[in-house]
């Protein structure tokens, strides 16, 4: 009993296996209960109930409300500026009601009143020029040309987006490194039980010969 008791230790080496093998495991495991917990649920709640369809631009409008933004000129120097509200009003093919057009889903968290917000410069008057170029881009570049945008009929169905801050690439890399990780972690315990095992059979048998 000693003897197979002994036969089952496992090597140094082997010990450090099985280690990093659980050590993987709980890795995956717990990157998945996290990105599960505080980015993919958020992300698939975005997603339920939501579609494509294509947008058309009915107005394109600065409104005289000015937003703030913070901008950064150093390691410790931030500041405020101020932009212009760019309002980019649409219709899409699945509701003739208008609609007003965002960025994407960050864009519509950080100013939901607005369609565009611009990289925060420290110069007011910079602010506006870039809000007033995108204004020119709208109306003179897309004008009436039907472009794809995105909805959510349960969450915002007053408010459609250019693009998706979740796509299906992302979702999918979600899943599939804590998944790899897990796999990996299980099967370095396996491969490490299975070698061990052959060993002490192996040994068996040599000694049965002799």
């Amino acid at each position: 009993m000693a003897r197979s008791r002994a036969a089952y230790e496992y090597t140094e080496a082997e010990d450090k296996s099985m280690r990093l093998g659980f050590l993987l495991i709980a890795a995956g495991l717990l990157s998945l209960l996290g990105l599960g917990c505080c980015w993919l649920r958020p992300a698939l709640q975005e997603r339920g109930g939501g579609g494509s369809a294509n947008c058309t631009v009915l107005a394109v409008r600065q409104l005289g409300e000015r937003f703030a933004c913070t901008f950064s000129c150093g390691a410790a120097c931030r500041g405020t500026a101020r932009y212009p509200c760019l309002q980019v009003l649409v219709r899409t093919s699945r509701s003739s009601a208008p609609a007003l057009l965002h960025e994407d889903e960050r864009q519509l968290r950080t100013n939901p009143k607005c369609s565009y917000i611009p990289p925060c410069a420290r110069d007011d008057q910079e602010n506006s020029e870039n809000v007033t170029y995108k204004q020119k881009y709208w109306k003179e570049k897309v004008g009436s040309q039907p472009f794809t945008c995105y909805f959510n009929q349960h969450l915002r169905p007053d408010d459609v987006m250019l693009k998706r801050t979740h796509d299906e690439t992302v979702l999918l890399h979600c899943f599939l490194w804590p998944v790899v990780t897990f796999l990996v972690g299980v099967l370095i315990v396996i491969l490490t039980i299975c070698a061990k095992s052959l060993a002490v059979k192996a040994e068996a048998i040599k000694k049965k010969k002799h």
